[in-house]
Parts: C-alpha cells; structure tokens; sequence
C-alpha cells in the first residue's frame, strides 16, 4: 500500500492542519447560500491558489451539506499540467493525503477504470498535479466519509471520457467532480467577456470548450456529453476572475463554479 502525499500543501493551500480547516470555513460560510438548489450530481469547480479561486470554488462545495452522509465515492477528473498524456491516468496509489487526512482511493473502481479504452496507470501523472490535490480538503470537510477515484485527463476525446463519466455514474452515492480553470492571463475585462461565452457554452451542454477557453476542456466536454444524454440541468453559481479575488487587473485567471443535477 502506498500514498500519494500532497503536492502543494504550503503553497496552493495552507500546509498545517489548523490553518487550512480555518481557511475552509471561512470560505465555506462565505459562500453565496443557495438553500433552494437542488442537490448536484455533478459540479465544476476551479483548481487555482485558495487565495485566488477558493471562494469561487466554495460556492460549489458549500452546496453539499444535504449530501454529508450520503455521498460515499467520489469520481474527480483533472487537467494534466506536468505531464504530457493522451489518455486518462489512474494512478497505483491507495490513498491520497492532504493536511487534513488521507483519502481512501476506490481500487475496485481503478481496476473497472483500467478496463476502458484511453485509461492508464500513471504515478508520474498525478504526483505534483495540484488540479485534483485542492479539491480534497474541501471534499474531507464537506463530506463525512468517502473514496474517491482520481482520474487525470490529458488530450483524449470526449467520447472517451464520456465512457468513464457514464461507467462510474453510480446513485446518490456518487458525485462526480470536474476541475477546471477558464481563461488564462488576459486583461480583465477580456476576460470577463471570454469566460461569460465560456459560461453560455457550459449551460448549454456543449461540447465544443478549447483549451483556451478552459484548461479542463477535455474533460468538460466529455462530461457535456453525458449531460444531454441524461437530459441534466446546469447552473452557474459563481464566475469571477482573479482580478476579483486576488486584486491584479493586469492578467487575471478566470474561475467558474457549476452544478450539475
């Protein structure tokens, strides 16, 4: 048995325990409240600096409450940024640990994974990729007790990832979660126009995102694919930027919360 340690604890995110359950409930409590949202099976969420996209990415989390003891598994799909792939990466690890725990990994579900056409074994895809790191501790506080199958998705198709998000769908046990950023180092209004068409393309189940217009592309538009068929709805519950967040107008990074149910 091995474990993936944390890659970015002490600088993505606070690396003492106390500090980063602190950091998450300041977050937490400051999200929008939307106590009259239906329950999501799906959410799309930012995987920047706390600092920079953590408020827009607790908009989201902050909407599992009702889901605290009912969602055992989750399936969390990441953009690669250090490695170059072509396919989708489990990795060989049994749990990832962040300052707050370790997380158990679903084997079961990684075997079932490996199964599928584009999906690989790759420690080195996953041990400094910070897109599927920073979600955990807002899922180890949000949820009581679960697994979770982390996938990295690197330039595949949609079809692919389509086959995986529909294969690990699941019941009310499962919440599926996409990592992504949207636009990268424009000015800020720039970037306000491109992330609010990104926006329309998302609640319109399209298929169609770049990776300009959002870094976890591949994996959103794979997911979208399942979204018309399942006929889902899509709400956006928090779009901003870094110029927003962090203060920097200059070149911002944009960030986008969505639910899917």
């Amino acid at each position: 048995m091995n474990t993936r340690s944390p890659a970015v604890a002490g600088t993505f995110y606070p690396g003492r325990k106390a500090e980063l359950a602190e950091c998450l409930k300041e977050m937490l409590a400051d999200a929008v409240e939307r106590a009259e949202s239906s329950t999501p099976k799906v959410l799309i969420v930012p995987h920047a600096g706390y600092v920079y996209s953590g408020p827009v990415a607790a908009s989201a989390y902050s909407l599992l409450q009702a889901q605290r003891q009912s969602i055992t598994r989750v399936v969390l799909l990441g953009p690669a940024h250090r490695v170059y792939l072509t396919e989708m990466a489990v990795p060989s690890a049994w749990s990832f640990a962040t300052p707050l725990g370790e997380v158990p990994v679903d084997r079961e579900a990684v075997t079932e994974a490996l199964t599928l056409r584009g999906v690989v074994v790759s420690d080195e895809a996953h041990a400094t990729e910070h897109s599927l790191e920073v979600h955990l501790p807002f899922l180890q506080t949000m949820l009581e007790s679960f697994s979770v199958l982390p996938v990295v998705v690197g330039q595949c198709s949609s079809e692919r990832v389509a086959a995986l998000v529909d294969g690990f769908w699941g019941g009310d046990e499962t919440l599926i979660v996409v990592s992504s950023d949207l636009s990268h180092y424009l000015p800020y209004l720039q970037a306000c126009t491109k992330d609010a068409h990104t926006t329309e393309l998302i609640l319109q189940r399209s298929s169609s995102l770049t990776g300009e217009q959002a870094c976890g592309a591949a994996a959103i538009n794979g997911l979208m694919r399942v979204a018309r068929q399942r006929g889902l709805w899509v709400e956006a519950l928090d779009v901003r930027n870094s110029g927003d967040t962090a203060g920097d107008r200059s070149r911002v990074v944009g960030y986008g919360s969505y639910a899917l149910g």
